[in-house]
């Protein structure tokens, strides 16, 4: 074993296991710690938040689809099967390279021997922050709570007024960014929307709704080949949805959206325009590239940094082209498995690794009931067939064996009934979608 395996404790004369430290149990920290689970490696995992989250499928807990439950887990569950890996509720502030430790809010610190940031990624509002409130992207729980409130609730004010105008700003939706979590956000909203108009609101007609995708760039699903961008196109315009390219957002308040020399009263909003790192580059004090991504070695740690990795969207890793590899679930989790095992092997045997090597395994986006697309580089794929591979793919996915079953089987009940299981209202947020004649100063 290499001489790194265990540390020498000069007071006591006892030796130490290494201490890794993983800050963000998302896909590609998870992947880490499991690859470094029951092993002699001490690792503490830190988030703040005490459950991981499957973000792709969070567009359907905002539009009633499946609840929180079905897509989270507690990580202390996630990782509790693994003696040698600690888990900390904390948020990081900072990190003291120089003495490897890492700064807590609290006002503690954690030393470690070798540190993996995987603090994912925030949406990008592009110096207008103050849009946030109006404008939830879908990044945790509590946004897509939000969003399926405005929702659920703009019905509801909808069914109770008699001014047309009034129902048809109640019932639009503003959807910001044109890349697969707009477009996959449209296409479920217009599902939603035609739904409950047909089954459950007598006062409504299909007329009165709008769902609006808004893309600054001249198509939407900019990253896909053009015959899958244009399926997608048709099939949101058969959903209902007005797709609008080459318009950028000017203005977003409580009720209104301005859009090049339009204006759009609406009761919900949605941002999906881009994304940027997590604060991360600022705990090193070095500069962040590409939207905030760290720049890492092929091996993974961060330049100048050996003792330091970055993975998932925090990093800016190349491919093998030497393009930047894109912001996916599937590269953070490539990423975390082969960091886990990198670091075992250098830890207990002295090996050094092989440089990383992203496996694309193809990139997808969902436009609605049977319809969706996928993109394997060299061949494509479109339509029903495309959306049943879209669906084993995720659920395969899911965190573990339960919450595959659970979603499989309201998948499966959905497609035979097209019923929506989560529209749950509080009561106690009845304010949050405005009335079209309330107005927000700006």
């Amino acid at each position: 074993m290499a001489d790194e395996i265990l540390k020498n404790d000069m007071t006591g004369g006892e030796t130490k296991p290494p201490r890794v430290v993983i800050v963000g149990a998302g896909f590609g920290g998870l992947a880490t710690a499991g690859a470094l689970g029951n092993s002699p490696i001490d690792v503490t995992v830190i988030d703040r938040r005490n459950h991981n989250l499957f973000q792709p499928l969070l567009y359907q807990v905002a539009t009633a689809a499946l609840s929180p439950a079905d897509i989270s887990e507690p990580i202390r569950r996630t990782l509790g099967r693994f003696k040698n890996i600690n888990v900390m509720l904390a948020e990081v502030t900072g990190v003291d390279a120089a003495a490897k430790t890492v700064m807590l809010d609290n006002g503690t610190s954690v030393p470690y021997d070798r540190l993996v940031i995987a603090t994912g990624s925030d949406y990008n509002y592009f110096g207008h922050d103050d849009w946030r409130a109006w404008a939830p992207g879908l990044k945790t729980i509590h946004e897509a709570r939000l969003i399926r409130q405005r929702l659920l609730l703009a019905f509801e004010k909808a069914e109770l007024s008699h001014d047309p105008e009034e129902k048809k700003a109640l019932l639009t939706s503003v959807i910001i960014g044109g890349g697969p979590t707009g477009v996959e956000m449209a296409g479920a909203i217009a599902e939603l929307g035609h739904f409950m108009i047909t089954r459950d609101f007598r006062k409504l007609e299909p007329d009165h709704m709008r769902v609006i995708l808004i893309e600054a760039g001249p198509k939407i699903l900019a990253t896909f080949p053009d015959n899958l961008t244009q399926y997608a196109l048709k099939a949101l315009e058969k959903a209902g949805v007005e797709v609008m390219t080459n318009l950028a957002v000017e203005s977003v308040t409580r009720d209104e959206v301005i859009a090049g020399s339009q204006r759009f009263r609406t009761s919900c909003v949605i941002w999906g325009a881009g994304v940027k790192a997590s604060p991360a580059a600022r705990w090193l004090r070095i500069e962040g590239k590409a939207g905030g991504r760290i720049p890492v070695e092929p091996d993974l740690s961060i330049t100048g940094f050996p003792d330091i990795f970055a993975i998932g969207d925090t990093a800016l890793g190349l491919a093998e082209d030497g393009k930047p590899l894109p912001a996916l679930a599937q590269v953070a989790k490539q990423q975390g498995q082969y960091l886990g095992k990198a670091l075992r092997a250098r830890l207990m045997d002295g090996k050094a690794p092989q440089p990383f090597r992203f496996h694309n395994r193809g990139n997808t986006a969902v436009i609605g009931r049977d319809a969706a697309i996928f993109d394997f580089g060299k061949w494509t794929l479109k339509g029903r067939v495309a959306w049943f591979l879209w669906a084993l793919v995720h659920v395969y996915l899911l965190v573990n064996f339960e919450k595959r079953l659970l979603v499989s089987v309201q998948w499966i009940w959905r497609y035979l009934t097209q019923q929506r299981g989560a529209r749950l209202i509080d009561e106690n947020a009845a304010t949050s979608v405005p009335s079209s004649t309330q107005r927000t100063e700006t």
